[in-house]
C-alpha cells in the first residue's frame, strides 16, 4: 500500500486448526493496517497423511468487513468492489502515515563503544 497498491492478493494454506484461529483475524488486520481490499484464494482438502486444509478463500474491505467467504468447498467468490471505500478507509484510519521501519537506520549503523584500552585475547582465553 505504501507503494500506492489498492489491492492486496494473499495466497495461503492453513491447517485447520491454524486456520479457523488466524486466517479472517490476519485478512482483516491486513485490510485494515493498508487501507485496502485483500483477495485471498486458500487451498482447501485433504492431504496425503490425512492432513487438512482449511480453505475459506475470501475477500476483504479496507475497513476489515469480509464480503465473501469460500468455506470449505472448491468454488468460486465474487463481491461488489467499491473503490472509494479505499480512500475512506485511509481517511478515518490513517496508518500508513504513521508507517516506520522496524529498525531505524540510525541504529543499524550505530558504531560500538571505544575502550580506553585495547585487549586481545590470548590463546585460550575467553572473554
Amino acid at each position: 500500500a505504501q507503494a500506492g497498491a489498492d489491492f492486496l492478493a494473499v495466497p495461503s494454506v492453513f491447517t485447520v486448526p491454524t486456520g479457523k484461529a488466524h486466517w479472517h483475524v490476519l485478512l482483516r488486520a491486513r485490510a485494515i493496517e493498508n487501507g485496502c481490499f485483500v483477495f485471498a484464494p486458500a487451498q482447501w482438502g485433504e492431504y496425503a497423511g490425512g492432513r487438512l486444509s482449511y480453505g475459506h478463500s475470501a475477500i476483504v474491505d479496507p475497513w476489515g468487513e469480509i464480503l465473501a467467504d469460500g468455506g470449505e468447498e472448491p468454488g468460486i467468490i465474487t463481491a461488489r468492489i467499491e473503490p472509494e471505500q479505499i480512500a475512506k478507509a485511509r481517511r478515518m484510519v490513517p496508518s500508513l502515515q504513521h508507517d516506520r521501519p522496524f529498525t531505524a537506520p540510525e541504529l543499524v549503523r550505530l558504531p560500538l563503544p571505544r575502550s580506553s584500552r585495547s585487549h586481545r585475547l590470548d590463546e585460550g582465553e575467553r572473554y
